[in-house]
């Protein structure tokens, strides 16, 4: 990581808009000690540009087709732990916030942030901080300080919604795609949408994994 007054931060943007993508290129480019070293498509194409261009912080959209945005951030965070991910989504329901903060994200933003803001964010993850948005901030410390008087039952893997844990039982069953969308009434592309997200919240590196996770955890065959 580079401290602000020397070298510029090296920003990779990750959006499947490529308008939005390069409108937020610009306008960091135009933002003192930020140097935008790359643009990415996807989440696939933003591992092996971060491999490739090793940016300090990478700004990444949640819902891209292919490898969305969970998987691209645990992956990156594994791999190149000096990286920093900020989340940048119009997501911000509470799953998909605590998903991508266990993925590794140091920062969650809306896209309604305005370049000051995003700056500030970058320049804060660069100096090992955690950056949130002001309602994403009054989230996460509701989700702390909360105490229910009436605790839920423990259910395996609490990092995933009820939709994600059916799927990922339906996966230990041995379910393909295709048979998980016709009984939980879902489409296809929902179906390949929602494994991605079990697999980047589990960390795990491909569906068997995630099967051979979720059957340890008691899922799938009695």
């Amino acid at each position: 990581m580079h401290p602000e007054d020397t070298a510029p931060i090296r920003v990779l943007v990750v959006d499947d808009h490529p308008v939005f993508r390069a409108g937020m290129a610009t306008v960091l480019e135009d933002l003192d000690g930020l140097d935008v070293v790359g643009q990415s498509g996807d989440g696939a194409r933003a591992v092996d540009d971060v491999a490739r261009l090793a940016p300090d912080v990478v700004l990444m959209d949640l819902r891209m087709p292919g490898m969305g945005g969970l998987e691209a951030t645990a992956r990156i965070t594994t791999t190149h732990p000096a990286t920093a991910v900020i989340v940048l989504t119009m997501d911000e329901d509470d799953d998909s916030v605590f998903a991508a903060l266990r993925a590794g994200a140091r920062g969650y933003l809306l896209k309604e942030a305005d370049g000051d803001d995003i700056r500030r964010a970058i320049l804060g993850v660069a100096r090992g901080e955690a950056v949130f948005g002001p309602r994403i901030a009054q989230r996460v410390l509701a989700f702390f300080s909360s105490s229910p008087a009436h605790p839920r039952r423990a259910v395996p893997f609490p990092q995933l919604t009820d939709r994600e844990r059916e799927v990922l039982d339906l996966l230990a069953h041995g379910l393909d795609n295709a048979s998980i969308a016709r009984r939980l009434v879902l489409s296809e592309k929902t179906v390949r949408n929602r494994v991605s997200d079990v697999l980047a919240k589990l960390r795990a590196r491909s569906r068997a994994e995630a099967v051979a996770i979720a059957r340890d955890a008691g899922m799938g065959p009695a």
